[in-house]
C-alpha cells in the first residue's frame, strides 16, 4: 500500500491538466452549440422582421406614388374646364386668323395658369398638324419632331379613359409623360422630370441602405434612389431573376433582400438591399458574443439570449416605429394629418354619388390658455382625452385624424341606420361629442372649462373631393366660432363668401 508521499506529483498533474482541458472542451463546446443556435436564431427574427418592414414600404411606395400620378391626373383634368380647350380644333378649316390666334392665346394663359401648380415640364396641347398651345417645350418638340402628335398620341394606353403614362421615349429616361385625348384631333400632354419622385420615394432613415427603383414593364430603370446614373439600364439580373414574374413579392434569400409591387401603366416599385447589410449589426454582435462566451458557458449562454432578444425587440420596435411614423399620431393614438388626408381623399375617390359622407372639422376652444396657464403636460392631456373622446363617439369604420396643433378631423364612413335621415345621424354623433367635450376639465382642481366649437361638411353635397369638403367644414366651424363657441354647424350654402380662422386671425 502506497502512503501519500508516494502518489506520482507528475500523474496528479497530468490528471489536473486533463480535468481543466475536459471541462475546457465542454466549455468550449457549449459556447458553440449555444453561440451558434443564437446567432441563427437571430438571423430568422431578423431576416423575417427586416422583410415585414421592407414588404410594409414597398407597400407604402405604391400608395404614393399612385397618389402622385392620381393627383398629376387630376391637374390634366382641370385643363377641360376650359371649354375652347375641347372645343377648339386647330387643324380645322377655314379658320379666322384673328380668332384662332385670341382662341389659342386664351387657351395658352390658362393652361399657364395651371402649369404653375407642379414642376412641369410640359403642360399643353398638341393638335394633328403638330401645331402647339401651352407650354410644350422646344426639347420635347426636337425630340419628337415630325412625329410629335402621332408619337405622343400613340401613349394613349387606357381606351376607356383614353390616357396613359410613358416614359422612356427615345431612348430618354429622364422624363415621364402623361398623355390624354382631348377630341380626335388633339392631344393634351403633360411631362415632368423623374427626379420630381423623390418626393414620393421618401426612404425612412431606418432602411437608408435600401435602394428603392421604379422600373418600366421591361424591367428597365426609370427612377432610382440612389441617382440618375441609372436611368434606363436594366434591372440587375440577380434581382430580376429573383421577381420577375411577380406582381406582389417578397424574397430574401443569403444575398438580397428584395420587393416589388406593380403599380400605374404596368410599372413596379422595386426595394432591394444585400442581405449582408441587414445583418451587420448582427455581424458585430456575433464577435461580442462569443468575446463574451469565452468567460463562462453559462454567461455565454445568457449573454447569447439577451442578446437575440434585444435585437428582436430592436427590429419590432424598428417596424412599430416605422408604422407609427407613417400613420399614427403618438399623442392622441389617431391617424396622422398625412394618413388622415391620404385615407379620406383615396375612399372619396371611389365613393359613388348616391353614398352620404360627413367630414366633420374640430377646434379646441382656447387651448392657448391652457398651455398658456397651465402648462403644456395639462395641454398634452387634453389632446389625449380628446383621442380617447373620439373612438368612443364614432365607429371603427370612420377616420379620425389629428390634423393641427388642436384641430382634429372626422370622416365619417359609416351609414345612418335604416329609416333614419343621415343629417340627423350626423348631428347625434356631433351632439354627444358637444356634450362629451362640456363634461372635460383640466387643472389641478379641475376647474379649467374645455370646449370646442365644430364645423360639419356633407358629401356629395357640399363637394367631392377633400379639399373642397375641408374649405366647407372650416367655414362651418368659422361659423360655430362666431356664433360664441361650444357649438357645431352645418354649411350650406349662404357660407359661401364667409370668412375662415385664418383669414378671421389676421
Amino acid at each position: 500500500m502506497k502512503t501519500a508521499q508516494e502518489v506520482d506529483p507528475g500523474r496528479v498533474g497530468r490528471l489536473r491538466r486533463y480535468l481543466i482541458l475536459g471541462y475546457a472542451g465542454v466549455v468550449v463546446v457549449a459556447i458553440v452549440f449555444v453561440s451558434f443556435l443564437a446567432i441563427r436564431t437571430t438571423d430568422r427574427v431578423l431576416k423575417n422582421k427586416v422583410s415585414t418592414m421592407a414588404s410594409a414600404l414597398n407597400v407604402q411606395m405604391k400608395l404614393n406614388l399612385d397618389s402622385y400620378l392620381s393627383r398629376m391626373e387630376t391637374i390634366g383634368t382641370l385643363a377641360f374646364a376650359i371649354p375652347e380647350s375641347y372645343t377648339y380644333d386647330a387643324t380645322a378649316e377655314g379658320l379666322d386668323e384673328y380668332e384662332a390666334l385670341a382662341t389659342e392665346k386664351e387657351i395658352s394663359d390658362k393652361l399657364y395658369s395651371l402649369c404653375i401648380m407642379e414642376n412641369f415640364v410640359d403642360y399643353g396641347i398638341v393638335y394633328r398638324n403638330n401645331h402647339t398651345v401651352g407650354k410644350i417645350s422646344n426639347g420635347t418638340v426636337t425630340q419628337f419632331g415630325d412625329r410629335l402628335f402621332e408619337d405622343l398620341h400613340s401613349m394613349v394606353s387606357r381606351q376607356r379613359t383614353r390616357d396613359g403614362w410613358s416614359a422612356g421615349y427615345g431612348d430618354n429616361f429622364k422624363r415621364i409623360y402623361y398623355v390624354k385625348e382631348i377630341h380626335d384631333n388633339a392631344i393634351l400632354v403633360i411631362s415632368f422630370y423623374t427626379t420630381e419622385l423623390e418626393s414620393v420615394f421618401d426612404n425612412p432613415e431606418m432602411l437608408g441602405d435600401m435602394r428603392i427603383c421604379l422600373t418600366d414593364q421591361a424591367y428597365r430603370t426609370l427612377y432610382a434612389s440612389d441617382g440618375a446614373s441609372a436611368l434606363g439600364t436594366p434591372l440587375k439580373d440577380a434581382l430580376m431573376s429573383r421577381i420577375q414574374g411577380h406582381e406582389q413579392a417578397t424574397v430574401i434569400d443569403d444575398e438580397y433582400l428584395v420587393t416589388v409591387n406593380r403599380c400605374g401603366d404596368d410599372w413596379y416599385v422595386i426595394c432591394s438591399i444585400p442581405t449582408r447589410i441587414i445583418l451587420e449589426e448582427k455581424n458585430e454582435m456575433r464577435l461580442y458574443i462569443l468575446a463574451a462566451a469565452l468567460i463562462a458557458a453559462v454567461l455565454a449562454v445568457l449573454l447569447g439570449a439577451v442578446i437575440s432578444i434585444k435585437l428582436s425587440d430592436s427590429v419590432t420596435h424598428m417596424v412599430t416605429a416605422l408604422d407609427n411614423k407613417a400613420h399614427i399620431d403618438q399623442l392622441t393614438g389617431i391617424l396622422n394629418k398625412r394618413s388622415f388626408e391620404e385615407y379620406t381623399q383615396t375612399r372619396l375617390q371611389s365613393a359613388l354619388v348616391i353614398e352620404q359622407h360627413a367630414l366633420i372639422l374640430l377646434d379646441v376652444d382656447n387651448f392657448k390658455g391652457v398651455n398658456d396657464t397651465l402648462g403644456h403636460a395639462y395641454g398634452d392631456e387634453v389632446l389625449a382625452r380628446i383621442g380617447s373622446a373620439l373612438r368612443a363617439v364614432f365607429s371603427s369604420d370612420d377616420f379620425l385624424g389629428r390634423i393641427g396643433g388642436d384641430e382634429f378631423c372626422i370622416f365619417m364612413n359609416t351609414a345612418a341606420p335604416e329609416g333614419t335621415d343621415y343629417r340627423r345621424f350626423v348631428e347625434e354623433k356631433c351632439r354627444r361629442l358637444a356634450e362629451t367635450f362640456r363634461g372635460m376639465y383640466t387643472g389641478d382642481n379641475k376647474d379649467y372649462k374645455i370646449s370646442a366649437s365644430i364645423g360639419i361638411a356633407l358629401f356629395p353635397e357640399c363637394g367631392q373631393e377633400f379639399g373642397t369638403l375641408y374649405t366647407c367644414a372650416d367655414k362651418a366651424l368659422y361659423g360655430s366660432k362666431a356664433a360664441g363657441k361650444d357649438t357645431y354647424t352645418f354649411y350650406d350654402a349662404s357660407m359661401a363668401d364667409a370668412g375662415t380662422r385664418e383669414a378671421d386671425a389676421t
